[in-house]
């Protein structure tokens, strides 16, 4: 898969995994692993680059006498995760015009 395409995706996966509950890193791994396998190393950029983009809020909570950052999603996250929602029919027109394509050969 191409990879530029493969992080956007991945991006709106780690954005949908926080939309019942805020989260941490493990779990939105964990969570995500129905669909895609993403390790720590290719998570922890992505959601610095949401937080950065205001679509995560960040907060620390203790958890075992340890402090655990969690991720909260913003009204700008869900309004992305809704854009990606509405571009799916074009999505599907070019995977189905590739798709035909390739029966034709």
């Amino acid at each position: 898969m191409d990879i530029q395409l493969k992080k956007g995706l991945i991006e709106i996966c780690v954005l949908a995994s926080l939309k019942k509950n805020d989260s941490y890193g493990y779990q939105i791994i964990k969570d995500l692993s129905v669909c895609v396998a993403i390790s720590e190393s290719t998570l922890y950029p992505i959601l610095r680059r949401l937080e950065s983009s205001e679509c995560l809020k960040v907060y620390t909570m203790e958890h075992n006498g340890r402090l655990r950052k969690y991720y909260h999603l913003t009204v700008k996250g869900r309004e992305r995760i809704d854009e990606f929602l509405e571009d799916w029919d074009q999505i599907m027109n070019i995977y189905e015009y590739i798709k035909g394509g390739n029966e034709n050969e």
